[in-house]
């Protein structure tokens, strides 16, 4: 048993918190609005400092960078000498590792882990863990990530953000892609739910096409992955990018933002449809 704690109970904590206490460690939270956290059924702390002091391991599922920053640093002066975060959001790279280093100073390990698979691999345990930092404490902490998913080391500090956005450009493109063909689909007078179905097994086939291709058939958006995250990670992706010609990248980044900015901040990303949708007013 672990004595754990994990800071930010939303959408992706709430499920890993959860997986996390069923494997028998002892979890306390923090979540800025508590009476979500008090849903799982274990102590929930007043303040990120009170959740910290005497964890092992500290876990943070936050926003973006600011926000982790300003809740990790409020906690940092609580945790224990030789206590390892693990941060689960997607932020920047170089944030990540400016986190890293301001935590060694005051013998805190860190490591960058956000995850990739949604709300349902959240659930399921089925998340993909990209984890950057030091071979021990990787290695350290590797049973206990168990139960959210499959862990692999793909680097030093930052390394785990940096393939975070890297899979982030491939989730943005296929979502455009899986779009544009049910709109291609419905323009030639075959039935979307058809095709998602004719094609599933061949060169096609992908997560996006089983998950959203169902939201979009079903027109579903309740946000598992709101649309505003997914334009944060693809404002980032352009941010490293400077100075590469990533085309596909560039066109789905700019689709994002009119999507985001015609009011669709917390639609699903799936809901990018809607947005091609609007750009093609005579479909059938």
């Amino acid at each position: 048993m672990t004595r754990i704690a994990f800071l930010g109970t939303g959408l992706m904590g709430a499920p890993m918190a959860r997986r996390l206490a069923a494997a028998g460690h002892e979890l306390t939270v923090w979540n800025r609005s508590a009476a979500k956290a008090a849903t799982l059924g274990v102590p929930v702390a007043a303040s990120p400092a009170q959740a910290v002091s005497g964890a092992e391991i500290v876990f943070i599922m936050l926003s973006d960078g600011p926000a982790v920053a300003e809740v990790l640093f409020a906690a940092a002066p609580a945790m224990m000498p030789g206590a390892v975060v693990v941060d689960t959001s997607s932020i920047a790279p170089h944030m990540a590792r400016d986190h890293a280093h301001r935590l060694a100073a005051i013998g805190i390990d860190h490591v960058d882990c956000p995850v990739s698979g949604g709300v349902a691999g959240a659930e399921a345990g089925t998340l993909a863990l990209m984890a950057g930092g030091e071979d021990a404490v990787i290695a350290r902490i590797a049973p206990v990530l168990a139960p959210l998913g499959r862990l692999t080391h793909v680097g030093p500090s930052g390394a785990g953000q940096v393939c975070k956005l890297a899979n982030q450009q491939i989730v943005a493109i296929t979502i455009g892609a899986v779009a544009e063909a049910m709109i291609l689909v419905t323009a030639g007078g075959a039935d979307r739910a058809k095709f998602r179905d004719a094609i599933r097994g061949g060169f096609a086939e992908s997560r996006i096409l089983d998950l959203h291709g169902a939201r979009m058939i079903a027109r579903d958006f309740t946000p598992g992955g709101p649309s505003r995250l997914h334009l944060k990670d693809l404002d980032a992706v352009a941010e490293m990018a400077a100075g590469l010609t990533l085309p596909l990248t560039e066109t789905v980044h700019a689709a994002f933002a009119d999507f985001v900015a015609a009011g669709h901040a917390d639609t699903d990303h799936s809901g990018l449809l809607l947005h091609l949708e609007s750009l093609n007013k005579d479909l059938p």
